[in-house]
Order: structure tokens, then C-alpha cells, then sequence
């Protein structure tokens, strides 16, 4: 039997050939320049049998609650997005539904410098306290914005996973660009940034150190989605049947042709100046993270929505099975 995502572009071809003669409206849409958006890149490369994001307008955001303002504000149709984000989104009133998903399980604690050492050399539950009794200083995290999903899977991990007190550490929010020259330059000790940010400062920086992945700080971490307005899925369902097709041949392009995908990926990334190797590099670090299946999102999504609440970042409750529409992955096995 072939592999879910062989079959999964296999079925995509074929449903491909059934409507490429489809025009392509002229949407509005919003992404960030991280891996976890890298579906949007593949098919804006042209590397997909269908290219439903030809001529679109393409607005470029540091983090998530910025997509978030612009999807409130009706400027942006399609957004890949990170699942805390559009729950925030849907919960001030934005009509929006997730139709696909981009990654899952995807990004976890990198430190640098010192810190690195002291998980090193010892429990995950003490390397702060340790760093700051012999530092005479908080170490500094960076992370995405609250409401964002590395936002909150830091603080899931700090108060659920280790039991440590966010107020023992520094925790500053910033946009990627942002938080990627903290790492860089030492400004941050530590930080939970999405791919190409972890591959990036690790190949740059010899003391760089994954010290704790994803699945240890929040498990199934739920990642981006592909989402989409309620209007255009009324006004024009059979865009949204071939932007998830695009979305599933993307993702196994991603995940079983890395090295085909690197100058598409590449472009949109780090303005087009990062080199190759560091693309393909952080492709293959995270490959088996790239899912469309919106399916796989849904149980860790109601964990991430139950916890946002009990922090105060969702400031009332969702249904998060209708937050999905799963109609149109679910048709492409058909």
C-alpha cells in the first residue's frame, strides 16, 4: 500500500487534471515567512499542478495577531496562520473556517549561549533557576506575540510540563525578524520562533542547542493552517477544492522532494537572501512535520483553545469542530 501522503498527491493529480482549465480569483492573502507556511510558497512557485494563488496579493506579516487585525478588518481572504491566532480571530467575530492544515508537532526551546549548558547539565525543571542564581539575571525567552501558538505552547510547557513560574524568566514578544537577531546577537538566551528561526541560529551559532522539541513542550502541538473566509467559500467553492488540492500536492513535495522546493521556499523566506543549504537544511529538519490534513489538528486544537481560555487569551468559548471544514480535504480521497 503507498504511504498516506504519496496516495494523497497521487489522488491530487488526478483530481488536477479534472479542473485545470479553473481561473483563479483574485484574493487577498496574508502569510508569514516561516517554514510552517511553506505549502503557500510551493504553490506560489508554480510547483503544483495548480496555481489558485496566481495573481493574488500577497501581504507579508511578522506574526500572527497582525493577520489577525487585517483579517478583522476584511483585507485578507486566505491566510496561513497559526491555529491560536485564528481561534482569537473567530472568537472577535471574524467569518473564517480552517480548510486545510500546513504543519503540526513543529518547533520547540532553542537556547544559546550559557543556557544551553545548564540543560545540559541538569533537569529542564532547575535550568533557569540554576542560570539565574549564577547570572544574577532572568533569562530572556523570545517568542511570538500572545494569542500566537509558540506564545502559548511556552506557556503551556512552563506552568503544565515543568511547573516553573513564568515570572522567573524574561519572556519578551516580538515578530520573527525580530526575535531570530535576539538569538543571534545574545539578546534573547533563549527563544520558541518556528522554523527557519531554530535551523538558522543552530548553523550560525556553535552554541546553539535544541534543548527541549516540540513534543516534550506541548504534545501534537497544533501549528498553521491554511484558513479562509466563510464569503469566498459561498461565493466560490470550487476555488477552495483547488486550493486544497494545491495544498496537498505541496505538502508532498515538502515532505518526500525537499531539494525540488528550495528555490520556491527560499523566495519568500529571509527576503530571498538566505542561502540554499540553510533552505534545505531547515526543509529536512522539519519535513515530517507537513500535514494538509486538517483532521490531525482538530484534537490538539480543542487542548490548545481549553488552555488559551484558562489564560485569558481567549476571552470567550468556540466550538472548534466548527471552526474546521473538513469538506474539502475530505474530497480528495473521493
Amino acid at each position: 500500500m503507498l504511504p498516506c501522503h504519496r496516495l494523497l498527491l497521487a489522488v491530487t493529480l488526478t483530481f488536477s487534471f479534472a479542473i485545470t482549465a479553473y481561473s483563479a480569483p483574485k484574493v487577498v492573502v496574508g502569510y508569514m515567512p516561516i517554514m510552517a507556511d511553506a505549502q503557500a510558497f510551493v504553490i506560489l512557485g508554480g510547483q503544483t499542478r495548480q496555481t489558485p494563488l496566481a495573481g493574488a496579493k500577497l501581504i507579508e506579516f511578522q506574526d500572527g495577531p497582525d493577520i489577525v487585525q487585517a483579517i478583522l478588518a476584511g483585507q485578507v481572504e486566505v491566510a496561513y496562520l497559526g491555529v491560536g491566532p485564528t481561534m482569537v480571530a473567530r472568537a472577535k467575530g471574524a467569518d473564517i473556517r480552517i480548510v486545510a492544515a500546513d504543519d503540526i508537532a513543529s518547533g520547540g526551546l532553542v537556547a544559546v549561549g550559557d543556557l544551553a549548558h545548564y540543560f545540559e547539565s541538569g533537569s529542564a525543571q532547575t535550568a533557569f533557576a540554576r542560570f539565574t542564581k549564577d547570572k544574577g539575571r532572568k533569562p530572556v525567552i523570545t517568542t511570538f506575540p500572545r494569542g500566537s501558538v509558540p506564545g502559548a505552547v511556552l506557556q503551556y510547557w512552563l506552568r503544565k510540563v515543568v511547573d516553573v513560574d513564568p515570572a522567573s524568566v524574561n519572556i519578551i514578544y516580538q515578530g520573527a525578524a525580530q526575535a531570530q537577531q535576539s538569538l543571534l546577537t545574545g539578546a534573547a538566551d533563549a527563544g520558541v520562533i518556528p522554523e527557519p528561526t531554530s535551523t538558522i541560529v543552530t548553523m550560525r551559532r556553535p552554541d546553539a542547542r535544541v534543548v527541549v522539541d516540540s513534543a516534550a513542550m506541548f504534545p501534537n502541538q497544533p501549528g498553521a493552517v491554511l484558513v479562509v473566509s466563510e464569503k469566498l467559500i459561498r461565493q466560490d467553492p470550487a476555488y477552495i477544492e483547488a486550493l486544497v488540492a494545491a495544498q496537498i500536492e505541496a505538502t508532498a513535495l515538502l515532505r518526500d522532494h525537499p531539494e525540488q522546493v528550495v528555490p520556491a521556499v527560499r523566495k519568500y523566506m529571509g527576503g530571498g537572501r538566505l542561502p540554499a543549504d540553510v533552505v534545505l537544511q531547515s526543509l529536512r529538519n522539519t519535513h515530517g512535520s507537513f500535514t494538509a490534513d486538517p483532521h490531525q489538528e482538530i484534537e490538539s486544537t480543542k487542548k490548545l483553545h481549553d488552555f488559551q481560555v484558562e489564560q485569558g487569551t481567549l476571552t470567550s468559548q468556540l466550538n472548534v469542530n466548527e471552526l474546521f471544514d473538513t469538506r474539502f480535504y475530505d474530497r480528495q480521497g473521493k
